[in-house]
């Protein structure tokens, strides 16, 4: 046989074998792939003998909608604490938060014996200028009694399409009888953001990371900027009690104070969904000296702001160590079925810290002095973190924070109401000037920030997690 026949045989055979070797991998990849599904789909049988047995045989006829809710419910809480399913209204009050502004009056209000109180009319909206007050309560709603209602569809029958009116019955310390106000409704936004000037120190409070954060944020700096002048000592930057937001917005925060290297990283299931979001020459403070105070309620967002400003020794990180939420959620909208909130990556900060289960921990601790008739309260009321969440997703490090006892442990959230009796923001402003006594520097250094440069993530779209607490304060 001539050579060139061998080599010409030869790479048949080769290429036989190859192709052959390429359909037994295909079939037995099929063949498991099938397999799986095959798996699934009994799984999906075996959901609608339940569902269907159900619906036939339930001592009460049950509602289908709320029963194809509470399974999808079920499966995404099976993942973890922040997974969840929004129905259509749930998903529109989601949308209104984030955005931070809606048709509303203008008043922050709790419920308070079946009635709405009146914490504070907001500046320039129409209740401010129908006259509403603090303090006064307010029982119908175009003459229907608020009794039996809760706080939030209180507040959802008060919003409602801007320039449509609403009458409200209001009681008002000193009056003899009720009155009626008639409202006109209007947009609305949230301010995020409040700031006031402590002597030659600018103080801002960032409540929450919606649309708005950002915008408020520079506006408050440049107005304390100006009301202190050229002596200011540096700003106090307090995340307490935060519950988080939206990423992109607590991007943008961090990248307010920062010159330059790495914000945050985010990690997916797969390596190439990591994303790097870097900040862009620029400090609003001009270099000021920044404080940063959190406790145990300063979650997600608030948390990466306070890591990635300590990983680059730009502020001094004051209180106790925070709530440890160190997840990603991405919002999917299901069209006219509302949305999911899903838990889609981990977050670290610029020295590849993950606070998930941990939290952020101070660099000096400040524990808030708590009055001798609340003591016995909140130490019945055992601080909760992250780690203490049942489900929720592990430190990829393997280490938790835990009490003394071994058990998920959290930090107290406690902040006092008045600014002179604030322990912590004393201490802040103290150390601001120079002065401060007691806490030493904790033992968490954090490792230097790379100074990389890399892709910037965007919002992608992602949501806090609201709070479901009746008695908190409500603008509407």
């Amino acid at each position: 046989m001539r050579k060139t026949d061998y080599a010409f045989w030869t790479f048949l055979l080769m290429t036989g074998l190859a192709g052959a070797t390429t359909l037994l991998n295909v079939t037995q990849t099929y063949s498991a792939t099938a397999s799986q599904n095959s798996e699934l789909y009994k799984q999906l049988d075996l959901f609608g003998d339940v569902l269907e047995r159900v619906r036939s045989d339930y001592v009460e006829k049950p509602d289908d909608t709320a029963l194809i809710e509470a399974a999808i419910n079920g499966m995404l809480a099976s993942l973890d604490p922040h997974s969840s399913y929004m129905s259509p209204k749930n998903f529109r009050d989601m949308q209104v938060q984030t955005r931070g502004e809606f048709g509303g009056l203008g008043i922050e209000v709790t419920m308070e014996n079946g009635v709405i109180k009146v914490v504070s009319p907001i500046d320039d909206t129409p209740a401010a200028k129908a006259g509403l007050m603090a303090n006064d309560l307010i029982t119908h709603l175009d003459n229907e009694a608020i009794s039996g209602l809760t706080l939030e569809q209180a507040v959802e029958k008060m919003r409602g399409p801007v320039n449509t009116p609403i009458m409200l019955t209001v009681v008002r310390k000193g009056k003899d009888e009720p009155f009626d106000v008639k409202v006109v409704r209007d947009v609305i936004r949230i301010n995020a953001v409040k700031s006031r000037a402590e002597g030659d120190i600018g103080y801002v409070k960032v409540t929450t990371f919606n649309e708005q954060t950002h915008a408020n944020l520079v506006k408050a700096v440049e107005t304390l900027d100006k009301q202190i002048g050229p002596n200011i000592k540096g700003y106090i930057i307090d995340l307490r009690n935060n519950p988080g937001g939206l990423l992109d917005q607590a991007i943008a925060v961090s990248d307010d104070f920062l010159e330059q290297g790495a914000i945050v990283l985010t990690k997916g299931r797969n390596n190439e969904e990591t994303q790097r979001a870097n900040a862009r020459p620029g400090d609003i403070s001009d270099g000021k000296k920044i404080v940063v105070l959190i406790n145990g309620g300063s979650a997600s967002a608030s948390e990466i702001v306070a890591g990635a400003l300590q990983d680059h020794k730009r502020a001094t990180v004051i209180g106790t160590r925070s709530f440890g939420k160190g997840s990603v959620q991405t919002i999917i909208p299901l069209g006219a079925n509302g949305a999911i909130r899903l838990t889609t990556a981990r977050y670290y900060t610029p020295s590849n810290r993950s606070i998930q289960a941990k939290g952020i921990e101070p660099d000096i601790n400040v524990e808030e002095a708590v009055p001798d008739d609340m003591k016995d309260k909140i130490a019945a009321e055992k601080p909760r973190g992250e780690a203490s969440l049942r489900g929720h997703l592990k430190n990829p490090d393997g280490t938790e924070k835990e009490d003394e006892l071994g058990e998920p442990s959290g930090s107290s959230s406690y902040v006092a109401k008045d600014a002179d009796k604030d322990t912590q923001l004393q201490y802040a402003i103290n150390f601001l000037h120079g002065t401060a006594k007691g806490p030493e520097t904790s033992s968490a250094t954090p490792s230097p920030a790379p100074t990389t440069t890399g892709p910037t993530s965007g919002s992608n779209n992602k949501a806090p997690v609201p709070s479901d607490d009746d008695k908190k304060v409500t603008p509407n």
